[in-house]
């Protein structure tokens, strides 16, 4: 069969989900012909992604997070008024039409969205008529089993943003840390992790340093307040910081990193514990290899990202970068990390019959 993907490009986790899906298609025989990818202005498009999604690739102008001054925290209200715009709704349009006119001239079988909410609405706007599959650990939260189900209005607002981005799907790919049933009322399957291959050759050791990885520059300083009053603490930082060297070494003990797939990989597999925004992806890395995390979320959809992981034993949420509480919780850690790699190993083949049987 014969694929194009739609990827949202905000963070690392939606990108690194769709290189381990073709990969996995590919060796089934399949296709994937092109991948269009959901740009933010604020960003720079990891060259890793270009490197191994193994497909030409165009980037269109997507909705994003607006973060405020201090660069940390996604404000809902500043989203909606960033995103809004006549001038925004105008480049939407466009963004679009782009889709849809790719789409046509591909002929794909199925079109996979990973969590892109303009995908739907090209379809909808343009009649595009091919079968869509939407894919995304925020799609969790319709399933009627979900734990953590609540109608606050913060997971209100998130039920409304998946119910936008599986516009036009004929099927939702739930992505978990657990096994759940499907839910064939919701249209919700419920899926591992989409990790990639070289996560599973990584042999995970303790080096007696902490990881961290921020997407927005502000919490990049909440850290270094930290370090300052814990020097003996070595701390290896990635971020994404358009103009950042490869590595800079802040103070002895506190080296920031610009975001590089298999530096980030390699240091993973020797810190003590992982510090982190939430980033659905990254949590799952980290539980595959058994690594303790300190969850602080930037928004809404890693929100639920870390009480998910919380629930399961895998982090502990914090509102700010205090690396004390992860130093604290590494003792405690109690996710199950053989049965969460026995619940892995069976993505490749639910993701085939899912995207194979439409």
């Amino acid at each position: 069969m014969r694929y194009v993907f739609i990827v949202q490009g905000e963070g690392r986790g939606h990108l690194t989900q769709a290189i381990s899906l073709a990969a996995t298609l590919r060796r089934h025989g399949h296709q994937v012909a092109e991948v269009l990818v959901g740009r933010n202005p604020n960003r720079t498009l990891p060259s890793f992604f270009e490197e191994q999604i193994g497909c030409p690739m165009y980037a269109f102008d997507s909705p994003s997070f607006d973060y405020g001054k201090a660069g940390k925290r996604g404000r809902m209200l500043g989203t909606v008024l960033k995103n809004i715009t006549p001038r925004k709704f105008i480049g939407w349009r466009r963004s679009m039409r782009t889709i849809a006119t790719h789409i046509k001239a591909a002929k794909p079988d199925v079109v996979v969205n990973f969590y892109e909410m303009l995908a739907g609405m090209a379809f909808k706007l343009h009649g595009v008529k091919v079968p869509m599959v939407s894919i995304a650990h925020q799609f969790l939260i319709g399933h009627p089993l979900f734990p953590l189900r609540s109608h606050d209005s913060r997971q209100m607002a998130l039920r409304l943003n998946n119910r936008v981005c599986a516009l036009g799907a004929v099927k939702t790919l739930a992505l978990s840390f657990y096994e759940l049933p499907d839910s064939v009322r919701k249209r919700i399957a419920v899926v591992p992790p989409l990790l990639r291959r070289e996560v599973f050759e990584l042999k995970p050791h303790d080096g007696g340093y902490i990881l961290g990885y921020v997407l927005n520059p502000g919490f990049a300083e909440e850290l270094r307040l930290w370090h300052e009053g814990h020097p003996q603490t070595i701390l290896h930082l990635f971020w994404d910081k358009k103009d950042a060297p490869e590595e800079l070494k802040v103070e002895e003990g506190f080296t920031l990193h610009r975001i590089h797939d298999q530096k980030f990989l390699k240091q993973m597999e020797g810190c003590s514990g992982y510090a982190t925004t939430a980033g659905f992806e990254s949590v799952c890395e980290a539980m595959y290899l058994g690594k303790p995390a300190l969850l602080v979320p930037a928004h809404l959809e890693q929100e639920i990202n870390a009480e998910d992981a919380s629930s399961v034993g895998a982090g502990v949420v914090s509102k700010v970068f205090d690396l004390n509480k992860l130093v604290e919780f590494i003792p405690k850690y109690s996710a199950d990390t053989e049965g969460f790699r026995c619940w892995v190993a069976r993505a490749e083949e639910l993701f085939v019959k899912h995207l194979t049987q439409l």
